[in-house]
């Protein structure tokens, strides 16, 4: 097994879902309105230390973590799904940074 210290990942949360935009037509409320829902939020990405790991070799392979988005809303003020958030494990002592200014995240 090969020994990796320092991995370079491009990592991005989930978009939010499109908002609906709909009307009312009934016949009990004779001029309508809006009724929309909002778009459900995306997933978020998280970093997850575990003991049993020791190198950062399985990030040699797959490079591009994404979380997932949030689905759209619908009609009758219906909120779309959100999206599920994204567990990346990592050794534990791992040093995550931001790759452009250098800064420490955690």
């Amino acid at each position: 097994m090969k020994f990796v210290d320092e991995a370079t990942l491009k990592v991005q949360a989930g978009n939010g879902g499109r908002g609906s935009a709909s009307f009312r037509r009934e016949k009990s409320a004779p001029f309508g309105g809006p009724d929309g829902g909002d778009g459900g939020a995306g997933g978020s990405v998280w970093l997850r230390a575990a003991e049993g790991i020791n190198t950062l070799a399985d990030f040699r392979i797959v490079r591009t973590y994404k979380a997932q988005s949030g689905g759209g809303g619908s009609g009758n003020g219906c909120t779309g799904r959100g999206g599920e958030d994204l567990y990346i494990t990592v050794p534990v002592g791992t040093v995550a940074r931001e790759a452009e200014t250098g800064e420490e995240l955690g």
